[in-house]
């Protein structure tokens, strides 16, 4: 089936699957089953299989899943048995908070370069990087050959820089400036706004 075909909820909820098939090959578990993988997530487990019915089949009725090998097959789908460059844009608190964030080298995804606009910011180090000035944005990305950047600044700021790096190349970006990007066609855009997810929680306070 087309990427194209596929609900991008779907393709959503496929990396926790692929987190929960990790947690389970730590603890041993070299068989499980969607019921299995349904309890740990709180799903149903025919909507775990419909999902992946999506890509192939991966399992057999009565036996269930080779843990291993369904996590592997996960990863190729999500491309993640290959290791990212990744651009982040913000050398703000919370630029420095990702910029340290060891989970994401573990998983695969390695910050690169890190930008700021600030005089006052360019040219200095942030733990192991040296904050390059986002006017080099074009030159660095397309020189590195990046495909995924982080924004983490102002919300006024986001576009423009958005749109910088969508012309130097990029093809996905992980947004966490709370406002909503427009972008081209064949450009993926992922918000995180904890505000948000705060409001969505309170509703049921």
């Amino acid at each position: 089936m087309a990427s194209a075909d596929i609900p991008d909820i779907v393709i959503g909820r496929l990396p926790i699957y692929l987190r929960t098939l990790n947690c389970m090959l730590a603890e041993g578990k070299e068989i499980t089953a969607s019921q299995e993988l349904a309890d740990r997530l709180g799903m149903s487990s025919a909507q775990i299989r419909k999902d992946l019915s999506h890509f192939g089949e991966f399992g057999k009725q009565g036996t269930g899943y080779e843990t291993r090998y369904l996590r592997d097959q996960l990863r190729k789908i999500l491309r993640v048995d290959r290791e990212w460059d990744v651009a982040l844009v913000g050398a703000g608190e919370l630029g420095h908070a990702l910029a340290h964030y060891g989970h994401f080298d573990r998983s695969g995804f390695h910050i690169v370069a890190v930008f700021d606009h600030d005089p006052r910011k360019i040219g200095t180090k942030m733990g192991r990087f040296q904050i390059l000035d986002s006017a080099t944005i074009p030159t660095v990305i397309q020189e590195m050959g990046i495909q995924l950047a982080i924004i983490a600044v102002p919300a006024d700021s986001a576009q423009q820089v958005a749109d910088t790096l969508i012309e130097a190349g990029i093809r996905a970006i992980l947004n966490y400036a709370p406002t909503t990007l427009n972008v081209p066609p064949g450009v993926r855009v992922q918000y995180i706004d904890p505000v948000v997810y705060l409001q969505r929680m309170t509703y049921y306070l």
